[in-house]
C-alpha cells in the first residue's frame, strides 16, 4: 500500500515538474516572440514616407533646404530597383555629382530610416565634396521589399551588391571604375563596419562609421536592461535563437567588431560623447579593433545619437574630406 502510494506521489510530482517545464517554456516562448517582433518587426504600413524624412531634414539641418528643392525640382534624383541574389525587390535613390567624376558615396540609412533619411550626408558629398551618391533602401525598408530588420548584418551582401550598381552607374566608362566610399549612421553604421570585414571590390576604397554598434547582442542588451529592466540571460539567448530559427541569422553572429578586426581599408570612426542609445563607450572598442590599414576618429562633442553631423557639420565634412585624401 504504502509502496503504491510512493510511486502515485512520484508520478504526481514529475506530473507538476513537466507542467511547470511547459508552462516556463511557453512563457519564455512568448516573451522572445513579443521581443523579436518588438526589436525586428517594421510592418510597411508603419514605414515613414519620403516626404516625412526630407521635411525633417530640413528642419534639423537648414542649409541643405535649397539644396534639396533644386536637385528634386530639377528631376535630378532617380530612381533604380533590382532583385537581390536572396530574391527580395530592392530601391535605391542616386543623383550625379555637379560635375563628371569617378568619386562616388553610398550612403547607408539607420534603423526605420529609409533612404531619403540621409540626404543630409547626401548633400555634405554631392554638394560640398562634389560626389556622386547612391542611398539604398535596406531590407525591410522604403520601398524595399522585406518582413523584418536585419540590423546591418545580411545587409552587408545586399550593400556590396549595391556598390556594383553604384559602380556601373556612374563610371565614366565601360572600362573604368568608380573610387567609392561607404558611408553609414547608426544602424547603416553596422552595416558599414559588417560590410569592411568582407573582401569588397577594389573600387570600395575607404570607410566612414558614424555611431555603429560592437555588435547586435551588445546593442540589444543594453536596451533590454534599459527599457524593461531585465538581464540579457535568458531572453536575449531564446530571441537569438527564435531570429535563427526564423530569419537565418542570430544576435550572437552579428558581430560587427569582428569584421572590424578584419578590415584593411581605410575607416573613419565618429561617435557623439552623450550618445546613450548606442553608448559612446562602444567607439574606443572599435576603434581599438581595427589594426590594419589607416584609421581616424572623430569625437562629436555634446552630441546626442545620430546628431553629429547636425551639430558639427563643418568639422565632420572636414574629417570626412581628410578620410577621403589621405594616402592609403
Amino acid at each position: 500500500m504504502r509502496q503504491r502510494e510512493n510511486r502515485k506521489s512520484c508520478y504526481t510530482k514529475v506530473w507538476i515538474a513537466l507542467c511547470v517545464a511547459v508552462v516556463l517554456f511557453l512563457g519564455l516562448y512568448g516573451a522572445s516572440s513579443y521581443m523579436l517582433g518588438y526589436s525586428l518587426g517594421y510592418p510597411e504600413k508603419e514605414r515613414m514616407t519620403a516626404e516625412h524624412w526630407k521635411e525633417r531634414t530640413r528642419n534639423e539641418c537648414p542649409w541643405t533646404a535649397a539644396w534639396m528643392d533644386s536637385i528634386y525640382g530639377n528631376h535630378c534624383v532617380k530612381d533604380t530597383f533590382l532583385t537581390m541574389p536572396s530574391g527580395y525587390r530592392a530601391h535605391a535613390i542616386y543623383l550625379y555629382a555637379p560635375r563628371a567624376t569617378v568619386n562616388t558615396a553610398l550612403v547607408v540609412h539607420g534603423y526605420k530610416v529609409r533612404a531619403e533619411g540621409m540626404l543630409h550626408i547626401a548633400y555634405m558629398y554631392n554638394h560640398d565634396l562634389g560626389y556622386n551618391v547612391l542611398l539604398p533602401d535596406l531590407y525591410g525598408h522604403g520601398l524595399s521589399e522585406g518582413d523584418h530588420i536585419q540590423m546591418g548584418w545580411l545587409d552587408r551582401w545586399d550593400v556590396i551588391r549595391w556598390a556594383e550598381v553604384a559602380n556601373d552607374i556612374f563610371r565614366l566608362s565601360r572600362s573604368s571604375s568608380t573610387r567609392q566610399v561607404i558611408h553609414g549612421i547608426s544602424m547603416g553604421a553596422a552595416t558599414t563596419m559588417a560590410v569592411s570585414g568582407e573582401k569588397t571590390p577594389d573600387y570600395v576604397e575607404r570607410f566612414v562609421e558614424d555611431c555603429g554598434y560592437t555588435s547586435v547582442w551588445d546593442e540589444f542588451a543594453g536596451q533590454l536592461k534599459e527599457e524593461f529592466g531585465l538581464p540579457s540571460f535568458p531572453l536575449m539567448n531564446t530571441t537569438s535563437l527564435l531570429c535563427r530559427l526564423r530569419y537565418g541569422w542570430s544576435f550572437s553572429e552579428a558581430r560587427q567588431i569582428e569584421q572590424v578586426k578584419k578590415s584593411t581599408k581605410p575607416m573613419l570612426f565618429i561617435h557623439g560623447n552623450k550618445d546613450a542609445f548606442v553608448p559612446y563607450a562602444m567607439l574606443r572598442h572599435l576603434f581599438d579593433a581595427k589594426t590594419k590599414g589607416r584609421k581616424a576618429i572623430f569625437i562629436a562633442k555634446g552630441s546626442v545619437h545620430a546628431m553629429a553631423y547636425r551639430d558639427h557639420h563643418k568639422e565632420y565634412t572636414a574629417r570626412v574630406k581628410a578620410l577621403l585624401n589621405a594616402a592609403e
